[in-house]
């Protein structure tokens, strides 16, 4: 047998094979997995160039799959102001004046994460409370879901949207009792004319919306791309992710990811998908079609589709089979009327397209299962594995279908309110505690068999994966109602490892350490399993390694 380039001994090994769960050392040769061994060492397959390295018995995992995050906002946003925490009047003025003074020519001051109860539990936020912090600049709030934005008034008047701006459906600028914008912004058909205002023009959303630049792209500006990407593939790999599933992009970004594999710079494997919203035509899934044709690198490939059903619970956008509990009469819009989504459906699985929707209430998780239910009578079935994100709400009849249908759940630990970072106002009051027990119903989906894939929705959540690992496990009930939806560590770690290779048809090479696979290998800090759960979500990788190279070490 020929000698190894690293070995990895002294290590606590979770495979995620079934059939050899545990290990105490592994070889890596080129970019496979040469040989795993249950002793601590592999002193047969040591020569003189092999790397020895001692993981002090420390957890040794497959690469982490990151199944659902938005890589070039995220990326951009770690130079953005953070609202995390904040909250208050004098709080957020605080934050704003280091911000604002070290950006004097910045057209519009953009923060991230902001609470929905930024001055107080259940006071809506105003363009006149933001006005007495910031007056005199225009400013923007983007709430931690990325789905609602709080702007002051000098940006509503710049962006045109002061007296309000008719918009499609599921999209609202809210209107005040004087006929006037009262400063909170749904959708991003409501808040991207104030993102236009940046003196980027708003190239921190890149791709948020499926669409190309625009003519006269400057080197510059694609130079900055790259390395906005460079520094979010970097972060990512620090975390011990070997594969990303973005959940937005275009043409444009997959040449920018081209080139970073060409240049040696692409550190995670990464899925871009095509995004089809409702002003798109059917007939432009053939870009899909040639996105799928384009890239098809062993680090990079397209062939999905993204779609969005509905909003958030928060902002009484998400679509819901009965009423909001606290606005009777309402039960949200849907983006795609069922015609529609049923022939974008058919069309894209005729494709061989696999789809991706984001559907966070019941009603819209229902239509995307009604729109994959009219694929498969339409083309037959097949190993689709149509996707839908999030699920924060499912009603018990649709239950079913997702294991008939062969849907992959593709969810988000950290989303959960009082599971992390979420606050649990508004979204309790929305939903009422009669569908309190059908909430991230991530137990239930795993006991009828439905596959699953965990991820943050970076920048939604934050990135860290075992921030994501204790949420799943430490998980609180809302009410003696609620099932317990605490998942073990083990179970944790599949919607990280095989899970996510699952879902992106990666099973075969990737979610698992087995040899002849891929060398996809992250080594922890710290041994997960000697960890108390409320701990564990201090493990950091020590070591990462994408296809044998190395991507990370402390």
């Amino acid at each position: 047998m020929p000698y190894a380039d690293l070995l990895i001994e002294n290590a606590r090994i979770l495979t995620m094979d079934p059939d050899g769960p545990r290990a105490g050392a592994l070889a890596i040769r080129g970019d496979t997995l040469l040989s795993l061994g249950p002793g601590d060492r592999l002193d047969d397959l040591a020569g003189p160039g092999t790397r020895r390295f001692d993981a002090q018995g420390c957890t040794v995992l497959p690469g982490l799959v990151e199944s659902h995050l938005h890589l070039f906002i995220g990326a951009y946003g770690l130079r953005l102001l953070h609202l995390d925490g904040v909250t208050g009047a004098d709080a957020l003025a605080e934050c704003l004046a280091a911000y604002a003074t070290q950006r004097p020519d910045e057209a519009l001051l953009l923060c991230k994460g902001t609470d929905y109860n930024l001055f107080g539990p259940g006071v809506q936020t105003t363009r006149q409370m933001l006005d007495a912090v910031l007056p005199d600049r225009p400013l923007l709030c983007l709430s931690a879901d990325h789905h609602t934005a709080w702007a002051n008034t000098i940006a509503l008047e710049r962006a045109g949207l002061l007296q309000g701006r008719a918009l499609p459906p599921g999209h609202e600028v809210v209107m005040a009792t004087d006929g006037t914008a009262a400063g909170e912004l749904r959708e991003h058909a409501a808040f991207d004319p104030v993102m236009a205002l940046r003196s980027s023009g708003g190239r921190e959303s890149l791709g948020f919306a499926g669409l190309e630049p625009g003519p006269g792209l400057s080197a510059a500006a694609r130079a900055e791309d790259l390395q906005v990407l460079r520094e979010g593939l970097r972060h990512c790999a620090s975390y011990g992710f070997t594969s990303l599933h973005n959940m937005d992009g275009n043409r444009y970004q997959l040449e920018l990811l081209h080139q970073l594999d060409r240049d040696g710079d692409l550190l995670c494997r990464t899925q871009v998908p095509f995004l089809l919203t409702p002003e798109k035509p059917l007939d432009s899934l053939a870009e899909a079609s040639a996105m799928q044709r384009d890239f098809r690198s062993p680090r990079l490939r397209s062939g999905r589709v993204k779609m969005f059903m509905d909003g958030v619970i928060d902002s009484g956008t998400a679509v819901l089979v009965e009423d909001y509990a606290d606005r009777p009469g309402w039960r949200g819009a849907a983006l795609h009327d069922t015609a529609r989504f049923a022939a974008a459906c058919i069309e894209a699985d005729r494709r061989g397209l696999q789809i991706s929707v984001h559907a966070i209430g019941d009603g819209a998780v229902r239509r995307v299962l009604d729109g994959y239910q009219a694929a498969r009578q339409a083309n037959g079935p097949r190993d689709s594995r149509h996707r839908i994100e999030h699920i924060e709400l499912l009603h018990p009849d649709d239950f079913p279908r997702l294991k008939a249908l062969g849907v992959v759940a593709s969810m988000q630990p950290p989303h959960p309110p009082g599971a992390l970072n979420f606050p649990l106002e508004p979204w309790l009051s929305r939903t009422g505690p009669a569908r309190w027990p059908h909430g991230f119903p991530v137990r239930a989906l795993r006991a009828a068999g439905v596959p699953q894939a965990f991820a943050s929705d970076w920048p939604i959540s934050p990135l860290d994966p075992m921030l994501g690992v204790r949420a799943a496990m430490t998980r609180p009930r809302w009410s003696e109602a609620c099932p317990d939806n605490r998942l073990s560590l083990a179970e944790a770690l599949h919607g990280y490892t095989l899970g996510g290779a699952h879902a992106g048809f990666d099973e075969n090479r990737l979610g698992m350490l087995r040899a002849g696979r891929q060398a996809d290998v992250v080594v922890m800090d710290c041994d997960l399993e000697s960890c108390d759960p409320e701990q564990i979500g201090t493990a950091r990788a020590a070591l990462t390694l994408c296809a044998g190279t190395l991507t990370w070490e402390v």
